[in-house]
Formats: structure tokens, sequence, C-alpha cells
């Protein structure tokens, strides 16, 4: 018979048996999306910012093995500094975890995780999507098929500007995924507030997506839900899409393909902007996690 190498924080844990609001932080930003050391303080204040809005921060990972839901800030630091720390999907989860391994979980592993311990609000940066060339390569992200099976409601700036836009929005309708915009109707592109296309449903409080998310539950209609919140600042348009034009160039010269095209461009748009994307990328996940605890708030008000 087979066990569920679970742990959860004392804080999460306690949040989970008093009934309190609860917000699932994915982990590969700290391992793998921020540069070290702001990764570990960007870490620490996005848990705060949750904490500040009156919901629990359950950051998510494994580590040696064991599967953690809410990390505590001794394990915040090893994810944040440890050089064995993979980048585990959720196809990876068991395979980790039965070596004994380490990952840090990205958007589809951490949905599932938090699914399974309970936790139904996700804030994250960007979501995944349709790559570019997909019609060639068929390379979609496990986080479009996540969101078609959990009941989870994820707070992101729309999909990475990298990806084909276009085509992901098309697959989350296929996949019955709702979107709606944070006080906008334009698809937010991560570094850029609107990425040229154009979603049909606008809400302009927590408490509008609060009641969306409990008609879904009523309408059983409750797999993902995706909040769309563009960032507050976005880059300069014509500076962003130079780099993005450069940096495709570079990666298709370097012969970089498959989940290694998405790292080795926000690096480059990292290193090519001097640093102006790394503080876009911090101000998304800052303020996703604000928007996600607020939700993870009111939608406990509606429930009861």
């Amino acid at each position: 018979m087979s066990q569920l190498n679970f742990h959860t924080s004392p804080e999460v844990a306690e949040a989970l048996k008093s009934g309190k609001p609860i917000v699932a932080l994915e982990s590969t930003i700290i391992s793998h999306g921020l540069p070290r050391p702001s990764n570990l303080t960007v870490a620490r204040e996005v848990e705060e910012i949750v904490r500040s809005r009156g919901a629990v921060p359950a950051t998510i990972a494994i580590l040696d093995g064991i599967v953690h839901i809410g990390l505590t800030d001794d394990q915040l630091v090893d994810i944040a500094n440890r050089d064995d720390i993979a980048k585990a999907s959720s196809r990876d989860l068991a395979i980790i975890a039965a070596s004994g391994k380490s990952a840090a979980t990205t958007v589809a592993a951490t949905a599932h995780l938090a699914v399974l311990a309970g936790i139904h609000v996700f804030a994250t940066g960007g979501l995944g999507g349709v790559h570019r060339g997909a019609n060639e390569t068929f390379d979609e992200s496990a986080d479009l098929t996540a969101l078609s099976q959990l009941d989870i409601t994820i707070v992101c700036a729309g999909v990475k500007s990298i990806l084909d836009v276009a085509a992901t929005l098309e697959r989350l309708e296929t996949l019955a995924i709702g979107v709606v915009g944070f006080k906008t109707t334009a698809f937010p592109g991560f570094y850029l507030t609107d990425s040229g296309f154009t979603i049909e449903h606008q809400v302009n409080s927590a408490e509008d997506i609060a009641a969306v998310i409990a008609q879904r539950v009523a309408l059983k209609t409750n797999n993902g839900l995706v909040v769309a919140n563009p960032v507050a600042k976005e880059m300069d348009r014509a500076r962003h899409d130079a780099i993005l034009k450069s940096g495709l160039e570079g990666a298709e010269k370097a012969g970089i393909h498959g989940k290694y095209v998405t790292p080795f461009l926000l690096e480059h748009f990292h290193t090519a902007s001097e640093g102006e994307s790394l503080k876009v990328n911090i101000d998304i996940i800052k303020s996703n996690s604000a928007l996600a605890a607020d939700i993870a708030v009111a939608s406990l008000k509606t429930a009861r």
C-alpha cells in the first residue's frame, strides 16, 4: 500500500484545520526564475504580502523526497540556494519523491499538489501555454492540461510574451478553462499589459471573482479559472519586441528547443534589458500574490 510523503508546515496545517484562507505559491520562480540573492528576498516578501492581506502562504516544493505544502524559512533558504534543486512538472512528482530528490514545482505541479492538499487559490507569475512553432514541435505547457483537470483559481499576468498567445487562448477555450481579466478585457502578455488579444469577461474586484468561483462550483464547471492580472507598469514595448526578436534568433542559432527555450529567453530578457524585465517579473508576482490573497479571503466569506 502506497503512502503519501506529504508534509504541511505548522502555519499551513493550522490554517487547513481552522479553515483560514490559503494561497498556494510555486517554488520554481525562487529556484530557477530569479537570480540569487534576490530570489530569497522576493520569496519572503511575497509570503508577507499574502499574510498582510489576511491569508496564509503555502509555498510548495519537494525536499529530499518529501512534498512540502508550506515552507519554513530554513526551507525557503534551501530552495533559493541549493544547487541540487530540479524543476518538476506534474509528471515528475512521483519520480522525484520516489528517488528522494529535491525539486521546485512548476505551475502544473504546484496546482496539482495544492488541490491535493485542499488549497484552491494559487498565485504565480505567468501561465505556460502553447509555444511558437507548436504546429511542428507539439510543444505545449503541461500547465494547460493541469488546469483543465483541477479545481483551482490561478492569478497570473496572462502568459509569457515569448509564447504563441493566440494559440494559447484557443487551447484555453478548447479545454474549457475559464478566463477573466482583472479590471481589463485586454489579455496581458506578462511583461506587457496587453498582448494584443481581447478576452470576453472582466471582473473588477476580489468579490466578483469569489462569486464566479461559487457559481462554478454550483454549476459543476469548477476546473481551472484563470484570473489575468496585468502588471501595473509594463516594459517599453519597442524594447520588449526587439529583445524578444533577438532572443528567438539566439535560441534558434544555439539549437535550443523545447522546455529549455523559456529559461533561455527569460535570461536573455534579464541581460538585454539590463534588469528591467527582472523588476517587472518581481512586480508581477507581488501583485498577483496580493490579489490571490484577497480572492482567498473573499471566497471564504462567500462560502459562509
